[in-house]
């Protein structure tokens, strides 16, 4: 693919770093000026009203949070479903486990236990082999988290019958199922699965704004309405309330409305700038697991080590980050072609 220089010339990089670095649409810029606001701690902002209500209609709950953050997000679930000396099965790459600052351990207390898995999906079976009851020496397991797409598996889509097979060994023994569904949209648009039936399988899910939908800040919790109360409660307790809030639950409403529709796009640039990189040396990548937009790859090299790489990309105007002992590119709505042209020829310049 040729680096498109005319259109770069203007541009003096190329960020991959996250989806998290987009900037908000004019049409959201517009919004938050004009939007129409209240204190939200004392419930009465409008925007967020809406914004809460479309969210929950989006997920097929009863009760929506707006959040500060994806992290706030799922702390305050995990909490919520979770009592001190308890404990929650996750997979072991899982981002509320490996990325949220201990925020499991810290706010719930209680004890995360980690499952392989294959590309995100554990065996059902080994969750059940895990499922424990208290006793002196054992806590209660009383949650399992899942995760789609999942980030540090490359934004693997997590297969709905694998959800499905979970949820039903957590019906079993009576847990309940949380879902960090962060980037939900992406794996709905990937697999054709409505985001409806991925949050069936959950008893609540967190969702974010300020990723691939490009709002400026936010996530939201959803789930049946007395958890959502009492998230409310927990949110506060974690310095999480707002109060005019409005101003950024207006972009929010514009990204759940008007985004999702376009993350087609960033996934096959994901796939383009996958197959690009591939083949050159160091890198061990195979675009087939590119399912989303996240470009994940491990990096053995000769001459550079992965913060070489980072060093001599971003020195060539692509940003990218490195992640759990490997390297990551984002693609999102503020990169195009060229900016994908770009990033495969910084590669081919530093490894060919």
């Amino acid at each position: 693919m040729p680096l498109l220089e005319d259109e770069m010339a203007d541009k003096p990089y190329s960020d991959f770093r996250s989806d998290t670095v987009t900037r908000p649409t004019p049409e959201m810029r517009r919004a938050m000026a004009e939007a129409e606001v209240g204190d939200d701690v004392l419930g009465d902002d409008p925007t967020v009203q809406r914004l809460e209500d479309l969210a929950a209609r989006t997920m097929g709950k009863e009760a929506g949070l707006f959040m500060p953050s994806g992290t706030m997000g799922n702390s305050v679930a995990v909490k919520a479903w979770t009592r001190e000396l308890e404990e929650v099965i996750v997979e072991a790459r899982a981002h509320i486990y490996n990325m949220e600052s201990t925020s499991m351990t810290f706010v719930s207390r209680v004890t995360p236990r980690p499952l392989a898995s294959k590309r995100g999906a554990m065996d059902p079976e080994e969750v059940e082999r895990n499922v424990r009851q208290a006793a002196v020496h054992t806590p209660r397991t009383s949650l399992v988290c899942l995760e789609n797409t999942h980030n540090n598996c490359s934004g693997t889509v997590l297969p709905l019958d694998n959800m499905k097979a979970v949820r039903a060994v957590a019906d079993r023994h009576g847990l309940r199922v949380h879902l960090d569904g962060a980037r939900i949209f992406n794996a709905s648009t990937a697999s054709g699965v409505p985001v409806k039936d991925y949050a069936a399988q959950a008893d609540s899910v967190m969702f974010c704004l300020s990723k691939a939908l490009s709002a400026p800040v936010g996530s939201m919790l959803v789930g049946p309405r007395d958890f959502i109360d009492y998230s409310r409660r927990l949110r506060k307790m974690l310095g999480g309330g707002m109060r005019q809030v409005g101003v950024l639950a207006a972009a929010g409403l514009i990204a759940l409305r008007d985004m999702t529709g376009r993350l087609g796009d960033d996934h096959r640039r994901a796939r383009a700038l996958a197959e690009a990189i591939a083949p050159l040396p160091g890198v061990t990548l195979d675009p087939s697991d590119v399912e989303t937009n996240i470009v994940l790859f491990t990096f053995k090299h000769p001459r550079l080590g992965a913060a070489d790489l980072i060093r001599e990309l971003k020195d060539r105007g692509v940003w990218a980050l490195a992640v759990l002992g490997g390297v990551r590119l984002v693609t999102h709505k503020d990169v195009d072609d060229a900016d994908v042209a770009r990033a495969a020829a910084a590669f081919k310049e530093i490894l060919a």
